[in-house]
């Protein structure tokens, strides 16, 4: 990790707590390859904040990513929700492409 992602790791051990944060970490964590310590990350923003759309967004490709086509799928059309409740027409578009992504294509 780079400076500013142990940087949130230590605001985050210092009892400091944000959806922007867990984000940063997560993000940070699929940079990686580490995606299910990314889900858990994403996961705790949104608690925090359900109405963050980038994170699911985040949320579902982690979960794309070690093959949890259900999960990814919920988290994608839930961050589609978020998105178009708040008007923003790119990250639905992205999720869509996403969505489509995980659907099996005829032989």
């Amino acid at each position: 990790m780079c400076i500013r992602d142990r940087n949130l790791e230590a605001m985050l051990a210092s009892g400091q707590d944000s959806p922007l944060i867990r984000f940063g970490l997560g993000n940070a964590l699929i940079s990686e390859q580490r995606h299910q310590a990314a889900a858990g990350h994403l996961r705790a923003a949104l608690e925090l904040d359900p109405n963050y759309s980038a994170a699911w967004k985040l949320l579902g490709k982690a979960y794309a990513a070690v093959g949890d086509v259900e999960a990814a799928t919920a988290a994608f059309r839930q961050g589609m929700k978020v998105a178009e409740a708040k008007g923003d027409i790119q990250s639905v578009k992205e999720m869509k492409v996403f969505l489509r992504r995980l659907q099996p294509h005829p032989p």
